[in-house]
């Protein structure tokens, strides 16, 4: 049976768009010096990938919070706060006078961004058509991309003229998306009563099982902690230390990770189209093994100019098989049943992903070298293709029906 015509995708999506290129344009921009300013405090690469984590780690734990304030106040007022909370706590780390500030600026950021992507998602998923979702998602994500293809570029030149340079151009960057936002998303609905009904700790976990165990929303956290993992953790705090290490300059780390960024752009809507009409699994399928194989090559020892040709190569690889991670997930949460804890608890995913990779792959590197730890890394992105070989195809476009909600 042929497929449908490709709906028109609405306004907001290309809103939501909109200010997440202008999000990640700051946010490329100061990666480099993230890692770099923690490092100059003298610490080890774990202490370096703490600088990461901990902006994950309170994205993570504050996830259910955000989509309270979703749920009471609306998508809008929720990504525009969340948005200032960031460009305020960025602007300030970097004149951070001790690593210990820095951390507690990048840990309060954390909080803010939780709220901004909860809210964004959110709002995404719910105004995309169902035939679409996957290619609304993907345009999303293409706003992030296409920011994160410059902002790498910049954040390495700006980085050697002044460390805490990036910072402010970050904080100003993000001053202009929560502007676009203000003006250019739907005011929120007026706000329905929240039950203050407290919930049983037995129901709570009782609930936690049932998503955990569901068949097709396991796969998807599943694939976004790899995505965390990989792409906002190890590739965030591992990535640039690597390069420099191996005989490059922080300018040539922010064209490797440039690379990458130009790699998962250029996929991004083939990935999106293809989990529209051909199905979720086979873009997960794709999407985490592609993946893992090119970060697999940077567990092969090499330095000086085929370590950094080795490094750029697989680093685009990665971003052709992030494109497919990038679409997927969010598709599949909309595919059985959108709600504000789900949205959240896929996001928390990714944000645990973004906590434990950083960490773990800094104490890898410390203990073993860097090899071990791109190796492990590449096995945690290949557990989700592993996981979508049974999962049910869900996407409405394939002659397969979706599984029953649990």
């Amino acid at each position: 049976m042929p497929a449908a015509p490709a709906p028109s995708l609405p306004r907001p999506v290309w809103v939501l768009g909109a200010v997440a290129f202008v999000v990640a344009l700051g946010f490329g921009v100061v990666v480099p010096a993230i890692v770099l300013f923690a490092d100059s405090f003298g610490v080890g690469a774990t202490a370096v990938g703490l600088a990461v984590s901990a902006f994950a780690f309170f994205r993570f734990v504050t996830g259910p919070l955000g989509g309270r304030l979703v749920t009471r106040f609306g998508e809008r007022p929720v990504l525009v706060v969340g948005v200032l909370v960031v460009a305020v706590t960025t602007g300030a780390a970097g004149f951070a006078p001790s690593f210990a500030v820095f951390i507690a600026l990048r840990a309060v950021g954390g909080v803010g961004s939780a709220a901004f992507t909860i809210a964004a998602v959110t709002l995404l998923l719910r105004v995309a058509p169902e035939h679409a979702r996957a290619r609304a998602t993907a345009t999303f994500q293409g706003g992030f991309l296409l920011g994160g293809m410059v902002g790498p570029a910049f954040g390495g030149l700006l980085t050697d003229v002044a460390v805490w340079l990036p910072f402010l151009v970050y904080a100003a960057s993000l001053v202009v998306a929560a502007l676009v936002a203000q003006l250019g998303l739907p005011s929120p609905p007026p706000a329905e009563p929240v039950a203050r009904e407290a919930v049983p700790l037995p129901e709570r976990l009782r609930a936690t099982r049932r998503l955990l165990g569901h068949p097709v929303l396991a796969v998807a956290l599943v694939a976004n902690l790899g995505v965390g993992w990989m792409l906002f953790g190890v590739r965030n705090s591992l990535v640039t230390l690597y390069v420099v290490d191996i005989g490059g300059t922080a300018t040539v780390a922010g064209v490797v990770l440039l690379l990458g960024a130009v790699a998962q752009g250029l996929t991004l809507r083939f990935a999106g189209g293809l989990a529209d009409t051909r199905g979720r699994r086979p873009a997960l399928l794709l999407g985490s093994w592609v993946a893992a194989g090119f970060v697999g090559l940077l567990a092969v020892p090499a330095t000086g100019v085929p370590g950094l040709v080795v490094a750029a190569v697989a680093m685009a690889g990665f971003g052709v098989g992030a494109a497919f991670l990038a679409s997927a997930p969010g598709a599949l949460v909309a595919d059985v049943g959108r709600t504000g804890g789900r949205v959240a608890a896929l996001q928390m995913a990714s944000d645990l992903g973004a906590v434990v990779g950083p960490l773990a792959a800094g104490a890898l590197v410390d203990v073993s070298g860097y090899p071990l730890a791109f190796a492990v890394s590449a096995c945690v992105v290949a557990v989700a293709g592993v996981a979508a070989l049974r999962m049910p195809e869900t996407a409405p476009s394939v002659p397969v029906r979706r599984t029953d909600d649990a």
